[in-house]
């Protein structure tokens, strides 16, 4: 099982690997990082096995840290806390294009996201949308950021939809999304590997097909994946509120492809992979 574990461990680092070097990240500072995710990991979820107390020493010892380092560490996620969140505006904006294109007010008889009037007492707009995502933020710092990055366009007091997602051109608003989104990927797979209940953990994969049959569907595919999307955000959305514990989820679909490595020898088969 370590060699296996392992070659997975690689096939995930490898591409994140990569990145970082063009970051000018050397070993020595995922080093460093990875140390922080050591201490907050077991001090969350094995810090109190067996009912010990979660100490130091404790953690020092199912981590392999040094104990100084460890107190040093403990202290720095206490002030600075575990995850980095995502930047605020951006968080709203994205609220607010996930709801303009999935609630039936905001949409047309053929599910598409109809323009909204900036603010009106009378029927659906821009200023109602964003009270009904309870945004924290005023409706025209709101539009000024889907304008910025391309997502609405402004005519005659009038907001029109240019794209069905909020895709920001800032880079850390791009990290943070890596962040959130490849992580959550990861606990459901970790969470599948543990046993329970699994998580919806699946993959088609061709191992090679004609790059001009990707060209042709892979806008298609896209639109696939936004009509995925913007359904569970509609079911989600219309489902009763009742009091009683909350959780978070994510639903994510992503899309990659490169070269083949060798030209195949018959016909390639799809593969529907379960979860991890």
């Amino acid at each position: 099982m370590n060699g296996v574990l392992k070659t997975a461990v690689l096939a995930i680092l490898r591409p994140l690997i990569r990145y970082l070097i063009g970051q000018g990240w050397t070993y020595g500072a995922l080093a460093d990082a990875l140390k922080m995710v050591y201490v907050a990991e077991a001090g969350q979820h094995y810090g109190e096995a067996a009912g010990r107390p979660l100490t130091d020493s404790r953690i020092s010892l199912l981590t392999g840290i040094h104990r100084k380092e460890v107190k040093r560490l403990r202290l720095l996620l206490e002030e600075h806390g575990e995850r980095p969140m995502l930047r605020h505006g951006a968080n709203i904006a994205a609220q607010m294009v996930a709801a303009w294109v999935s609630m039936a007010e905001y949409t047309d008889p053929a599910g598409q996201p109809r323009p909204l009037p900036l603010r009106s007492e009378a029927s659906p707009s821009f200023e109602g949308l964003a009270r009904r995502v309870k945004a924290d933020m005023r409706p025209r710092a709101i539009l000024d950021e889907l304008g910025r990055v391309g997502v609405t366009q402004e005519q005659e007091g009038v907001v029109h939809l240019l794209r069905v997602a909020y895709i920001s051109d800032l880079p850390e608003d791009q990290v943070a999304f890596l962040g959130e989104n490849v992580g959550d990927h990861l606990r459901s797979a970790v969470h599948n590997l543990e046993g329970g209940e699994p998580f919806l953990e699946r993959a088609l994969y061709f191992d090679a097909l004609p790059a001009a049959v990707l060209e042709e569907a892979r806008p298609e595919i896209y639109r696939m994946s936004e009509r995925l999307l913007r359904e569970a955000h509609q079911r989600l959305n219309a489902a009763e509120s009742p009091e009683g514990p909350q959780r978070r989820l994510r639903l994510g679909v992503y899309y990659y492809e490169e070269d083949a490595a060798v030209k195949p020898t018959e016909e390639p088969a799809a593969v529907d992979e379960p979860h991890a």
